[in-house]
This record gives structure tokens, C-alpha cells and sequence, in this order.
């Protein structure tokens, strides 16, 4: 059926072919005195499926036609063209967007007219920076809505993957309660040793803190600075000197790369009730769990990145198939007020 270029739309005037593709997919939007206009993504589509004709000053537009002009139209064309057409194919009904979104997007086998959307979409290069803080707006406002984000990452050749996006609240049932008098430990090193067996079934037994070596408990000097701040631990140095929280907040940065952000992490994890431990074997900040180590696996991976950390999507694919191989949610910690968890979840449409 013929189409008509008008700019930035394409207006089919005859009502019974417009009603046509308006009843068969739910294309484009119905015109006061009948016929139907297209968006130019919609109007691509159709022609690529052989659908549609379209002409531009009486002559046919070839599909590379219509798509160089619609690119030109519209930044970033060829990249939402490509979730477009592959949400339309999976069987959605799919709605171009403005503002925050690209796409909407309803449930399969529905339409505009008995549902609402059930996805938006963002449009994504492999190249593109993701930002944290625009991100977590995104999130926010879709939420509210009661809606899911989806991130639709288009890579070189133009294959798509598809991620989730959420906020996650965790929470365990392992909550510290600080004993009556602090236990005492020996800085060695990058940790500290703790030697008295009533102290260290306190600390490792039900606290779940540290890791037995031989008959003496070492912890790592993240798990120090908190437990020195919750006053359940005094520390000596190496010269027999006792150390503040400061001195070993200190230490920490001194010695280790991002330990300030970890910290945050850390205190606002076990103030939650989980149980944190490293996650270096899974290229992590932590491994998480909701309760004791000895009885599941650890239900989060969780990395803790500043406010205004930006990211490229090469690093998010690595760390999100890295966390499905091993059957963990990973999580990422934006520190400061408040502390917020970004879930990002590898998805199927």
C-alpha cells in the first residue's frame, strides 16, 4: 500500500489500508477525517517487510532510501531502527518515545487499545557511557510508573542483548549485636589476628566475621574498621601501639585501591543483616549472603562504585554473564546518601 513522506512522518491516505495496518500490529496513529500517519521508524519497518510504498515527491523510496533519510531526521536512527525491529519481530506491539525513553513497548499479543505498555526501552550502542546518576533516575521514573526498564545494547554487527534494569533493597537476617567487651587483636600485615577462643567464637561463630587460620581468627581490615567502629574490637599495632578506627581507615587506603568506597558498602551491607565477604574470585568487590555461609551460596555479587561513576557496556556484559555463570545477582553499590543498589540482569524478551 502506498505512503506518503511528509518530513518526519509518513501519511497513508486511503482509511481502508490505513485501518488495515492500524488493526493488523497496531502501526501508526489515526487521522481526524480518516487514513493513518506513521512515525518514520514505523514506516522504515513496513517497508523493509514490503508493506509499505513509500514515496517522496510521487517517486518510490527504496528502503536504504528511506532509512538514510529517516537517519538523518533522527540521531541515533540506526540504533533504535535495530531494537525496534527486533522488539517487532519477537511479536510486540512497539511505540516510538520521547524524553528519558525510545521505546515503549506492550505485552505480547496485546495492543494500545486493551493494555498498557508493559517495558521502556532505552536504545543503546556497545559504545556508548552508561552514566550511574542518569541511570538511576531512569530507573526511578519507570518504576513509579510500574513499568521495567530494559536497556536494548546493540553491538557492532547489530545483534542485541537485552538487560533488566532495577533497584534492590537487600536484607539478611544475620544483624550485628555488639558484645559487651571489645576482643583483642594483633595487626600483622594487611590483617589482624585474633588469639582468645571466646572472642573468636564470638566474632567468626556468630558473626560470621573473618576466616579461621589454624586455632586463631584473621580478619581483613575492612571487616577491623567496622567492628572497631561498632566498638566490639580494639586492635595493637605492629609496634604494640593501639589504633583508632581513623588509624585503620587509614592503613586501609593507604594500602589498598578503593577501600573508602568498599568501606561504605560494607557498613551499610552488615547494617542490612547480610554477611560480607570478599568477592575477588568472582572479579567483585564482595559475595553477600542473607544469612550463614555454612547453610547457601552467596545470593549477591556487589560492587561499589562513587555517585557519578559512568561505565562502558563491554565492562557491564563482562561482569553480568561473569555473575550468571556462577548463579549470583549482581549488584552495584552507588555510595554516598542514600546508598543505592542497581541491579543489572542479563533478559529475554
Amino acid at each position: 500500500m502506498p505512503g506518503e513522506l511528509r518530513e518526519d512522518t509518513v501519511v497513508v491516505e486511503d482509511q481502508k489500508e490505513g485501518t488495515q495496518l492500524y488493526n493488523k500490529g497496531n502501526f501508526g496513529y489515526p487521522m481526524s477525517g480518516g487514513g493513518l500517519e506513521l512515525d518514520l521508524i514505523e514506516a522504515t519497518f513496513l517497508v523493509e517487510c514490503e508493506r509499505l510504498q513509500v514515496l517522496k515527491d510521487g517517486a518510490p523510496m527504496s528502503f536504504g532510501d528511506i532509512f538514510h533519510h529517516s537517519s538523518a531526521q533522527h540521531e541515533r536512527f540506526d540504533v533504535s531502527y535495530m531494537v525496534y525491529r527486533d522488539m517487532r519481530n519477537r511479536g510486540f506491539v512497539v511505540k516510538a518515545e520521547s524524553g528519558l525513553f525510545d521505546l515503549s513497548v506492550f505485552p505480547r499479543g496485546q495492543t494500545m487499545s486493551n493494555s498498557r505498555p508493559l517495558y521502556l526501552v532505552r536504545a543503546v550502542s556497545e559504545r556508548d557511557i552508561l552514566d550511574l546518576d542518569m541511570f538511576s533516575k531512569e530507573v526511578a521514573h519507570t518504576e513509579s510508573k510500574g513499568k521495567r526498564l530494559l536497556y536494548g545494547v546493540v553491538d557492532e554487527e547489530g545483534d542485541l542483548t537485552y538487560y533488566h534494569m532495577s533497584t534492590r533493597d537487600p536484607s539478611g537476617n544475620s544483624l550485628h549485636s555488639s558484645s559487651k567487651y571489645a576482643a583483642e587483636g594483633r595487626l600483622i600485615g594487611e590483617r589482624v589476628l585474633v588469639l582468645k577462643e571466646n572472642q573468636i567464637e564470638y566474632l567468626n561463630g556468630k558473626g560470621f566475621y573473618g576466616k579461621m587460620l589454624g586455632s586463631v581468627l584473621q580478619l581483613s581490615l575492612i571487616e577491623c574498621c567496622f567492628l572497631m567502629e561498632m566498638g566490639d574490637l580494639d586492635v595493637l599495632s605492629q609496634s604494640g601501639e593501639r589504633m583508632s578506627p581513623e588509624d585503620m581507615a587509614d592503613l586501609g587506603m593507604r594500602t589498598q585501591e578503593e577501600f573508602d568506597l568498599r568501606l561504605d558498602a560494607f557498613r551499610d551491607l552488615r547494617r542490612r543483616g547480610m554477611v560480607v565477604k570478599t568477592g575477588f574470585k568472582y572479579g567483585a568487590h564482595f559475595r553477600v549472603y542473607d544469612g550463614s555461609p555454612d547453610d547457601a551460596h552467596a545470593k549477591y555479587l556487589v560492587h561499589s562504585v562513587p555517585r557519578d561513576k559512568v561505565m562502558m557496556w563491554p565492562e557491564i556484559s563482562r561482569t553480568v554473564r561473569l555473575s550468571g555463570g556462577v548463579k549470583k545477582e549482581i549488584l552495584f553499590c552507588r555510595t554516598g546518601e542514600p546508598m543505592e543498589y542497581l541491579e543489572f540482569k542479563w533478559f529475554r524478551p
